[in-house]
Parts: C-alpha cells; structure tokens; sequence
C-alpha cells in the first residue's frame, strides 16, 4: 500500500461532511484514528488521559492496542477500512471517492 492512497484516504476521511451520506460510525472513527496515529507518530508517546476523559482515553486504548504495528500495515489497514465503508454506501460521492483512492 502507498503513502500516497493513504495520504488520500485521510484527506478523504478528514473530509467527509457530517450531514453526507457516508457516515462512519464511532467504531469507525477509532478505527481511523489510532491507525492514523500510529502511522504519522508511531507508537504511544503520551500518558493516557485521565479518569474523567472517555473521549480521550478510549482513543489513547485505540492507539495503545495496536503499538508495534508497521507504518506499511497501518497504511493497509486504513485504506481497506475506508473502502469497505465506501462500498457499503454505494452512493455517487462514495464512487468518486473510490476513483480517487485508486488514481492515488
């Protein structure tokens, strides 16, 4: 998987109006996050939130649960999460995402 697909995943995914129709859930969200994270930062480098944080520590358990993973394999694992959503949607914003993923 390229660097150049990922970078146009998460622009995609960055991206993506929050009235549209393709709607990742929360699961999703973490998904994309954590192997963003580990991706551009590489593993955990922050103390975990605290208690009252949920928000912030289930994002920081995201990250945490898939420390040692390559930067190539966060690449993959994003990408294909990003295309199995779009495919779901079938909808004409989610093929035009889906050409651009493929011309990256």
């Amino acid at each position: 998987m390229s660097e150049a697909k990922f970078k146009k995943a998460v622009e995609i995914v960055q991206g993506l109006p929050k009235d549209g129709p393709v709607k990742p859930t929360q699961d999703d969200q973490l998904y994309f996050y954590k192997y963003y994270k580990q991706a551009t930062v590489g593993d955990v480098n922050t103390a975990r939130p605290g208690m009252l944080d949920f928000v912030g520590k289930a994002k920081w358990d995201a990250w945490k649960g898939v420390e040692g993973t390559s930067k190539e394999e966060c690449y993959e694992k994003y990408v294909a999460k990003l295309i199995e959503i779009l495919k779901a949607s079938d909808d004409e914003d989610s093929k035009k995402y889906l050409a651009e993923i493929e011309a990256a």
